[in-house]
């Protein structure tokens, strides 16, 4: 956001009527022209600088030397026939086999009865004589009935039982032997197997212990990271916004800096965030200077050098905070702006230089 700064009294009232100037301003307020400004955002690449790539090493073959039994003649046989062997033997056998002879006694009888139940006991009502002084007019009226019981009837049969079965009675034929004379082999043939051993030699030779192979190392790729600027939103438009006047002067940033150093102690980075970040996100889009001076002691060149990096350092570190880079201007002016009498050949005390050893900020037109 580009932005220029103006003080308005009463004597400037008049050139309010110019066309780039805001409407209506009053007497001794300060107004700032904002021009929504290109935001840029920092974004980090890393691009490979160096490739990985591989490195193999051939390690040689190794080979030992051994001694090996090998065989110079085959293991052998001799075969040895040692012939059969007989003798006779008497043979009984049977000429005539046994057999039996068989006598059937048939079955035989006795008598005896059985006793059966032809009919079986019951019993049953049976309606009685009339009583003879009876006086109803119906002579069934005056009889009674009776439940009376009737025995079983049985009937015997004669029959007959079996005294003994029939039966077979054996007698036995003796049997007839006889006998004979023949040739038995006592003991068969064979081969008596000997063994003929082998014969050996001992020879020494070289033999492969490890073959060739090679190592394979990884040479890591080498890589950088980058910041760049990117363009997030494209501005344009112009508006006017009244600020605080003290702004525009130079105001104090009281950071004490080691003896000789530009690097920032956790000290002056909070003081950065308590008093110019508010400033800068009170008025977004602000152009912001910052100014660091020494004082006249030491070489001058070194003391140029001494001041611009400490103003870089505070400028580094807004960046860090998200804040643009074109936003910001980092000036050191070395010992060119003594703030009192302490110039160059002028004796003064510590405490006078110390006035002159300072960082400020500025809110400042683009």
């Amino acid at each position: 956001m580009k932005k220029v700064l103006f003080v308005f009294a009463f004597m400037t009232a008049a050139i309010s009527v110019a066309q780039d100037l805001p409407e209506n301003p009053e007497p001794g307020k300060c107004y700032v022209r904002c021009t929504t400004p290109d935001v840029y955002v920092n974004e980090t690449m890393t691009i490979t600088v160096a490739p990985a790539y591989k490195v193999l090493k051939t390690v040689p073959a190794t080979f030992k030397t051994i001694t090996e039994r090998v065989e110079i003649k085959a293991a052998g046989k001799k075969l040895t026939v040692i012939p059969e062997k007989w003798g006779t033997e008497t043979v009984t056998y049977v000429s005539k086999e046994g057999g039996n002879t068989l006598k059937i006694t048939p079955a035989s009888f006795r008598p005896s009865s059985e006793t059966i139940e032809i009919k079986p006991a019951y019993a049953q009502w049976e309606l009685g004589a009339a009583a003879p002084d009876c006086a109803s007019g119906n002579p069934d009226d005056c009889r009674y009935w009776c439940y009376k019981g009737y025995p079983a009837e049985f009937t015997t049969i004669d029959t007959k039982v079996l005294g003994a079965d029939a039966a077979v009675a054996k007698t036995a034929i003796g049997s007839k032997s006889d006998s004979y004379t023949k040739r038995v082999l006592l003991e068969p043939a064979r081969v008596v197997e000997e063994i003929i051993p082998a014969e050996f030699a001992t020879i020494t030779k070289t033999v492969l212990d490890k073959d060739a192979y090679t190592v394979e190392e990884i040479v890591p790729a080498v890589t950088k990271t980058v910041s760049k600027e990117v363009l997030k939103t494209k501005g344009g438009l112009t508006t006017w916004k009244e600020i605080e006047c003290s702004l525009v002067e130079y105001q104090a940033l009281p950071i004490n800096w080691n003896l000789g150093s530009a690097s920032l102690t956790n000290e002056a980075k909070r003081i950065i965030d308590t008093r110019l970040m508010p400033v800068l996100q009170q008025n977004p889009g602000v152009k912001l200077e910052i100014a660091s001076h020494t004082d006249v002691r030491g070489n001058s060149s070194n003391n140029q050098d001494l001041s611009e990096r400490r103003a870089k350092a505070v400028a580094d570190y807004l960046i860090t905070k998200g804040v643009n880079s074109s936003l910001l201007v980092a000036n050191g002016y070395g010992e060119n702006k003594v703030k009192n009498r302490c110039k160059e050949g002028v004796t003064c005390t510590e405490r006078e230089h110390s006035v002159n050893r300072r960082t400020e900020f500025r809110l400042i037109n683009n």
